[in-house]
């Protein structure tokens, strides 16, 4: 399967609604779709309805992205840290509700060591998880020691690691990140890393070698989606059409890469 996450930009506020979004995601090819899971980032409230929409679109839902803003948050002894639990526990309850395998989370950086408060919350989630046989990806960002702390110490098989690329070629390129984690992997995140932001770029834009990438996940024995997770940044001149089949073909390009 190949798929795209749903929200990669063309209007504030998204100007294009959802259900026209995900006709389009699925006329230019795509099989699933990510969904960035709350009312952050111009979304507004009635993100949950998505589900249906991409659905009755033809489109699988591969997984939910929780909540970033408050990441940095898990470790407060405060109401910031309290919301940041809330935050989680929810997103794997809705999981269970709207029957989506898997919610990737971002831990926070390692500016921001997981506590023992941290821990307990973090264990509260995935006990929650595993009552309601819900996968929990983490995610690799400038979170290396985080991460390594919440994969050793949690062997829980509903527990694993999210892999993106591009985040790894920012932050942590010296660590070999698939070959750590690769047999726990239940989510890929994928994008290049130029542009205006040196993130999120249509694979093949930037200075990934996706030939070594692919044959590392492959290895791995990952068996879901080819993933993309771009955002139109440096592609103001492409419709969303235009972005659409472009990122699609990328994509092809990744799946050949994965399966040769």
């Amino acid at each position: 399967m190949i798929g795209i996450y749903d929200c990669f930009g063309y209007g504030k506020g998204y100007d294009i609604s959802f259900a026209q979004r995900y006709r389009l995601i699925k006329n230019a090819g795509f099989d699933c779709v990510m969904l960035w899971w709350s009312d952050m980032f111009g979304r507004g409230d009635g993100y949950q309805d998505d589900v249906w929409l991409a659905k009755n679109a033809g489109l699988q839902i591969e997984n939910i992205h929780a909540p970033v803003h408050e990441q940095n948050c898990l470790s407060l002894d405060n109401l910031q840290g309290d919301s940041v639990l809330r935050a989680y526990v929810q997103c794997v309850k809705d999981c269970h509700q709207y029957e989506i395998a898997t919610v990737v989370i971002h831990l926070p950086g390692d500016s921001h060591p997981i506590s023992d408060l941290g821990m307990k919350r973090l264990e509260e989630i995935i006990c929650i998880a595993e009552d309601e046989n819900i996968q929990i990806a983490f995610e690799n960002l400038g979170n290396i020691q985080n991460l390594a702390t919440v994969l050793d110490w949690f062997s829980s098989p509903n527990v694993g690691f999210c892999y993106d690329s591009c985040h790894h070629v920012n932050y942590s390129p010296d660590v070999d990140l698939l070959q750590l984690y690769g047999n726990r992997l239940k989510a890929i995140h994928l994008h290049d890393n130029g542009g205006v932001h040196n993130q999120h770029q249509l694979p093949f834009d930037g200075t990934m070698d996706w030939s070594d990438v692919m044959r590392k996940i492959t290895h791995t024995g990952y068996r879901g989606a080819t993933m993309l997770e771009p955002m139109n940044w440096d592609y103001a001149q492409l419709s969303i059409r235009e972005f659409l089949e472009l990122a699609y073909e990328r994509a092809k390009r990744l799946e050949a890469l994965r399966i040769s």
